[in-house]
């Protein structure tokens, strides 16, 4: 994609379909009279009096205790600069979205008009009664140093300059395993800084506290080394100011060097120095986009090097979101009044030590890892770690109840980490990490209606995000306009199955796909015709290994789509059924929804067939399936053949599978509803479990409730996902969003994944 593109996109995301990335929700019933006069007069007075008693119940009556404000004048904003506080706003907004989608912490974006320290630390102390914690963005060095220093002595709310902290908290948690891999002691080791800024002294004052001398750290900006004769030093940076002469270089500074922080500039370590460093070198190359050395170049320079990059498409990301979610989180969970180097410390330790921890299965595959393990490509947790929320907020929230900042300490701890992962429940967390899974091994795709504007800029999107390389099936001279509208200047394989530049590849799809079905009342000119249609032509790219997956049916009816797929793909061996699933984004967590396409009175082996077929996708994305066979009756309480059939296929599945959960016939509200399934059915297998999978009775029951939940209530859906086929084809729902699309096609490259992989143990096996 062109930069004018690239630009129009994101100011098309900015802009569309409401402007920002934020906004304010009722948290409370307003339907009626009654609620509107509870929520505000009359009855707000109530909560009024009793925080005027005491001030400390507006955490009780208000949204104070879960709101944080994300604040800066705009002096430093990425690498943009001083641009102002209104056009700091969306990356605030950005930061705000963060904080809601990794930890559940609401956020108000604050921008100030204040460059002058005093004006900017009064403005934030005059509204910080409305907040429960203070993040602030952006600002430039050395302002940003005594502004966050004296918000610390002056609130008693917790305030982090989150530039500063975050980046030194998750390269101090890299460290620490770094040095043990290393087989260096903390206060041993010699340490080279390129960069001067916040986020460089934060992270040597942070190293220090781990125990390295600050003797043995030299530091150099982008004038030079820091010495003690420079007059244009800031108290904090004279602390790592040397005697040593002014021409000093880096490449004499890196001789002998244990480690190489890098919060600088692009490019300005070369293989040359880093083959003068200390044995299992520690490098830190932390500038972005473009890191101090590229990642390849460094790691077949030097052997034995542990680096790490802030990037995300190389090992040991220092990103951090792994930091400042959950530091925050544990901060706001006892009420602490600052966040204090205690606390900093306990989540650095807490993220060491959960990268020695075995890392779940979800992360594997979101990461296309066999299994990652400690050591020198694996020293951090990744950002998408579940376990991150309930190792470093109760980390933190513990060191401020140790450190006396704690003013409502936590005395359950399970019954906390019940809660921090009921927060996990609310956003797209599936839906990246099955994007990220897909970038890990990309797969050509067919977009067999690439000559639809919203297909094609499905198949774009797919390209630019690593998700896949997109094959396009169409009108061909259509196609080349619309890539020119939307700026989709890559080249990609364009084939139209209906002109003369595709006959020799037509007529040999049709030889094939005739001698297949001879038998079966298919002739030879039948076949050629078919092939003409681009859902036939593009199966037979798949069959021919000409493609490794297909996405289709945007502009035509489900029925009529399926039916080519049907008779060139077929059902994967040993399969006796064709089935759908839904995954549905809801606020509990992902749930599965089957079969929501194909089947529209299954009998009870075909239910125990889907059931069986969901559970495998669900395990594909990394989660145990918890199974309900849902009805309109409850274990036995009707006779009826639709409950039937559903009693008898769980029946069948508990008899030869066991270790499978799944439990039914039974109600939707019952199988949703733990308590309550609890309580009237403790023997149910399901008792005590989150159903995340329903198998419905029948095709109209799954496919009105799917479609419900997307329309009534917003909720994200990713499907129908095809079980049961030989190639990894999957089929949009009519006039499907380009979002849909996206994910689709993720879900078609990580099935192409899976069927590959099977391939492979097969091959390894004979």
């Amino acid at each position: 994609m062109n930069r004018n593109s690239k630009r129009r996109e994101a100011l098309l995301y900015h802009a569309k379909p409401q402007p920002g990335k934020i906004k304010v929700v009722p948290t409370k019933k307003y339907a009626t009279q009654r609620d509107l006069s509870l929520a505000y007069s009359p009855g707000v007075a109530e909560p009024c009096l009793e925080i005027a008693k005491d001030v400390n119940n507006v955490y009780k009556y208000t949204a104070k205790g879960n709101l944080v404000a994300v604040i800066t004048n705009g002096t430093a904003v990425l690498g943009l600069g001083d641009i102002g506080p209104e056009a700091s706003k969306p990356v605030m907004e950005g930061k705000g979205l963060l904080f809601k989608i990794f930890a559940d912490i609401d956020v108000f974006d604050i921008e100030i008009d204040a460059k002058n320290i005093d004006q900017f630390v009064e403005t934030v102390k005059n509204i910080a009664p409305t907040f429960g914690g203070i993040n602030l963005e952006d600002i430039k060095a050395p302002e940003s140093f005594e502004i966050e220093r004296r918000l610390v002595e002056e609130l008693n709310i917790p305030v982090m300059h989150d530039d500063q902290h975050g980046t030194a908290i998750i390269s101090s948690a890299a460290l620490i395993n770094a040095l043990e891999l290393a087989g260096k002691k903390v206060e041993d080791v010699k340490i080279v800084v390129s960069g001067a800024g916040s986020a460089a002294l934060a992270c040597a004052n942070l190293y220090i506290l781990l125990g390295v001398k600050v003797e043995n750290i030299i530091m150099f900006d982008k004038d030079g080394v820091l010495t003690n004769d420079r007059s244009d030093l800031s108290s904090l940076q004279k602390r790592y100011a040397k005697n040593i002469k002014d021409n000093y270089t880096l490449a004499e500074a890196m001789v002998g060097a244990d480690i190489f922080l890098g919060l600088s500039a692009g490019n300005i370590l070369t293989p040359e120095m880093l083959l003068t460093m200390a044995d299992n070198p520690i490098v830190f190359a932390m500038a972005n986009p473009v890191p101090e050395i590229d990642y390849d170049l460094a790691v077949a320079t030097r052997k034995d090097i542990i680096m790490a990059t802030g990037r995300s498409d190389h090992p040991n990301q220092v990103n951090n979101v792994l930091g400042f979610p959950y530091i925050f989180r544990g901060a706001l969970d006892v009420r602490a009044t600052k966040i204090n180097e205690e606390m900093k410390m306990a989540a650095v330790k807490s993220l060491a030590a959960l990268a020695k921890e075995s890392v779940p299965e979800q992360v594997n595959i979101a990461y296309g890892e066999t299994k990652l393990i400690f050591g020198r490509e694996y020293i951090i947790p990744k950002p998408f770690d579940p376990r991150l929320i309930t190792m470093v907020a109760p980390a933190v929230a513990k060191a401020a109840m140790d450190s006396g900042v704690a003013l409502h300490p936590i005395t359950d701890w399970e019954k906390y980490e019940e809660e921090l992962l009921e927060r996990l429940g609310s956003d797209n967390k599936m839906v990246r990490l099955l994007t990220n899974r897909a970038r890990t091994e990309p797969k050509r795709v067919v977009f067999a209606e690439a000559d639809h504007l919203d297909v094609l800029k499905a198949a774009q999107i797919v390209l630019e995000e690593g998700i896949g390389y997109p094959i396009l099936l169409g009108n061909r001279e259509v196609i080349l306009e619309l890539k020119e509208e939307l700026g989709f200047d890559a080249e990609v394989p364009i084939y139209d199955p209906k002109t003369k530049e595709e006959d020799q590849r037509r007529l040999r799809y049709a030889e094939i796909f005739w001698k297949a079905r001879q038998r079966r009342g298919i002739s030879l000119l039948d076949a050629q015709k078919w092939m003409r249609e681009r859902n036939y032509f593009a199966a037979m790219m798949v069959n021919e290994g000409e493609a490794d997956a297909l996405v289709t049916g945007y502009s035509r009816s489900y029925p009529s789509v399926v039916k080519p797929m049907m008779q060139l793909i077929g059902k994967a061996p040993g399969i006796s059924i064709i089935a759908t699933t839904n995954m549905m984004m809801t606020n509990r967590g992902p749930m599965f929804l089957s079969d929501t396409a194909i089947n529209p009175d299954p009998s009870s082996d075909d239910l125990a067939k889907i059931a069986l077929m969901t559970a495998k996708t669900v395990r594909m994305f990394g989660m145990e399936p918890v199974i309900a066979m849902v009805s309109f009756s409850n274990f036995g309480s009707s006779a009826d053949p639709n409950a039937s059939k559903v009693r008898e296929s769980v029946a069948y599945l508990h008899k030869y599978y066991p270790d499978l959960i799944v439990d039914g016939e039974i109600q939707a509200d019952f199988a949703l509803n733990a308590d309550m399934l609890k309580a009237k059915f403790p023997f149910s297998k399901l008792a005590g479990k989150k159903v995340n999978t329903l198998i419905f009775p029948n095709l109209e029951a799954a496919n009105i409730t799917y479609k419900m939940l997307k329309e009534l209530y917003k909720v994200d859906s990713v499907g129908p996902i095809m079980l049961g086929m030989e190639k990894p084809v999957h089929i949009f729902q009519l006039g499907a969003s380009v979002e849909e699309m996206v994910n689709m096609a993720a879900v078609a490259v990580v099935d192409a994944q899976e069927k590959h992989k099977r391939i492979r143990n097969l091959q390894v096996k004979i």
